[in-house]
């Protein structure tokens, strides 16, 4: 199965004249291997030196201090750890727009012969998935994670490394194939000599969990049904 990687970055800053990432620098990136939805061990993180001052409000955000970044590598000499790592995967970003302008910038003041992140990666932006599955609600990685119990008590500031691993857990809530079923709808149409009547009828099918749906229904074949002809619809 095609990996995953879950990646974000922190930054000096954000010009707020032109566009976001001109005068400003990374500091810092983290990105984390998903395979076969499973988080694995393999992951990479890397702060940067980025030969100029933090903004003061980005420092509120995530707390990294200039003399902290000193004597750590500049972006040039990660950029090859970074391009191996991501390409020919699904990556995954909150706000890519955000973080490749970042990431091709930086890649284009170095010379590098990769210029568009889109060539070597499929980018999916989980902001986009959120504003779809949730109009109207606070979509930032907190309320995500407040949305699907997801425990982000250790995220004190930003940090691209925690960031990512609570990204991973959002990404994985937010793309499982688990449903929300209307039982009252269910039953009425459900008849055990007749079971093509689920076909004829649309099961609205969200974030649910097998045991859930044990509590209303007891027959396993029943339920069993239900997961296979739900299958028919989309989410």
């Amino acid at each position: 199965m095609k990996k995953q990687i879950i990646l974000d970055i922190e930054t000096t800053g954000i010009n707020l004249i032109d566009k976001h990432y001109i005068g400003h620098k990374i500091i810092e990136i983290g990105a984390i291997e998903i395979i076969n939805r499973q988080i694995t061990n393999n992951f990479l993180h890397f702060y940067l030196n980025p030969n100029r001052k933090i903004d003061h409000k980005a420092y509120q955000i995530h707390g990294i201090k200039n003399s902290f970044l000193l004597n750590k590598p500049i972006f040039k000499y990660i950029s090859n750890n970074l391009i191996n790592f991501i390409k020919n995967s699904d990556l995954i970003i909150h706000n890519s727009y955000f973080d490749i302008g970042f990431i091709e910038n930086e890649l284009k003041l170095i010379k590098h012969k990769i210029t568009k992140i889109k060539n070597i990666c499929n980018i999916i932006d989980t902001l986009s998935m959120a504003r779809k599955n949730f109009p109207g609600k606070k979509n930032d990685l907190n309320s995500l994670c407040q949305r699907f119990n997801i425990d982000n008590s250790l995220r004190k500031k930003h940090g691209a490394l925690i960031d990512a691993k609570l990204l991973a857990l959002v990404y994985l809530n937010m793309t499982r194939k688990q449903i929300k079923i209307n039982f009252n709808s269910i039953n009425k149409i459900y008849n055990k000599k007749n079971t093509k009547n689920l076909n004829k009828k649309k099961i609205i099918i969200r974030y649910a969990n097998k045991k859930e749906i044990q509590k209303h229904l007891k027959n396993k074949k029943y339920i069993n049904n239900i997961y296979k002809k739900s299958k028919k619809y989309k989410i």
